[in-house]
């Protein structure tokens, strides 16, 4: 059975995949990846614990959600035995707010954990928050520190794994948040001219895309999942 390697956006919990999980069905095994939710650690480190989470055998895809983007690339340029393709949601390879970029150095002061949770609903989730699409926001906010999210932040503010994208040698596909307020489309394009290749299917969704449409999302991998094993 093809497993699905999920890893999970800033929050890094995992746990806000359960609506998409639960759409995929029993057909594949999935395997979620959960980062530390305490310590100051970046894209190198959180790379090395996804490594560590691969599957040993067997076939597998990899799927990098928005901050994990960067991460499912690296493993995927690295070809690790097993992988048959690479699927990034709403994500991108370097700095998706370039006029940011000079404030990773103030990044490590923001009061990340002070954020009103209607303020994340409203960037994350727009017109397609629900009462419990804001409850496991929530949740999965509470359990990780303000020193783990300043990291990851300065981590999006200086990330850049084009080269590492011209070495991946697996079909990608790209699932694209046709409503993202976070990651703008500037950053699938920058994508598609490192790898011409990559299919790209628009979902109706907010950036928070596989919580928001599950369902479409599920179909949209699902679809690929089998061009792959036709293809195999």
């Amino acid at each position: 059975m093809l497993t699905i390697v999920l890893l999970p956006g800033m929050d890094g919990t995992g746990t806000l995949f359960e609506p998409f999980v639960a759409e995929l069905g029993q057909q594949f095994k999935v395997q979620i990846v959960r980062y530390p939710t305490t310590g100051a650690l970046g894209y190198q480190e959180l790379e090395e614990q996804a490594r560590n989470s691969l599957p040993t055998s067997g076939r597998f895809v990899i799927l990098g959600e928005s901050f994990s983007g960067p991460i499912a690339v690296s493993l995927a340029a690295s070809r690790p035995a097993g992988l048959v393709g690479l699927i990034l949601c709403a994500t991108f390879i370097s700095n998706p707010r370039p006029l940011f970029g000079p404030l990773r150095l103030l990044a490590g002061a923001l009061p990340v954990k002070l954020a009103p949770l209607a303020v994340l609903s409203t960037a994350l989730l727009g017109r397609f928050a629900t009462p419990q699409l804001r409850s496991a926001l929530a949740a999965a906010m509470a359990q990780v520190s303000g020193e783990a999210l300043r990291a990851r932040l300065r981590a999006v503010l200086s990330i850049e794994v084009s080269a590492k994208l011209e070495g991946v040698g697996v079909p990608l596909l790209y699932l694209l948040a046709k409503h993202d307020q976070v990651v703008p489309v500037s950053a699938l394009k920058r994508i598609a001219r490192v790898f011409p290749a990559i299919q790209v299917v628009p979902v109706n969704a907010p950036h928070f895309l596989l919580q928001a449409a599950p369902r479409e999302a599920a179909a949209a991998v699902t679809k690929f999942l089998q061009s792959l094993h036709n293809a195999l």
